[in-house]
């Protein structure tokens, strides 16, 4: 049970020490052996510390690496959100684009229909009275102006006239 003991704790460094101290052979062995154990012992604990720090650095390497990982795909998220924006943009100014021409057509039409719609009424307007358009109380009420010509006969007196020529060309003939 005790040897169990020694070779767990002691065995390879007791072991090791003393291959050091008959290949050295010092004057005091004893010291020598005890000043091996606590070099032995430092080693042990700077290799441990060592092991630690490169499991640490490893683990930190490979956590810089899932970090640097998901900084690219967040560029390429960002740089995909980017290009679909500019997409929905540019479809956001066409869609604008073709409001504004579909609103410049109706305008168009619209001035166009205006301008049948008072070419209409300045037709329309010919045949009602001079009263009717201007909705002035007292306006006379013609339906047309009688323009008297140089001999001081108006239109409707030589209508009549013309009338009464074609009725009877021979009662014209005899007073002539």
């Amino acid at each position: 049970m005790e040897s169990e003991y020694l070779k767990r704790c002691l065995g390879i460094c007791l072991a090791k020490g003393l291959a050091e101290v008959v290949e050295h052979r010092p004057i005091d062995p004893i010291e020598y052996l005890a000043y091996w154990i606590y070099k032995y012992r430092r080693n042990l604990d700077e290799e441990y510390q060592r092991k630690q720090e490169r499991a640490a650095l490893e683990q930190e390497r490979e956590e810089a690496l899932k970090e640097l990982e998901m900084l690219e795909k967040m560029k390429e998220e960002e740089l995909m959100i980017h290009q679909k924006l500019a997409e929905e943009q540019q479809a956001q100014l066409e869609r604008e684009e073709a409001q504004l021409e579909v609103e410049r057509l109706e305008k168009e039409k619209a001035e166009e229909l205006s301008l049948q719609h008072r070419a209409e009424e300045e037709t329309g307007d010919k045949s009602r009275t001079l009263a009717e358009l201007t909705d002035k109380y007292g306006a006379p009420n013609l339906t047309r102006v009688e323009e008297i010509d140089e001999n001081g006969q108006s239109d409707a007196a030589l209508n009549l006239m013309t009338e009464l020529e074609e009725e009877n060309p021979t009662d014209m003939k005899v007073d002539s």
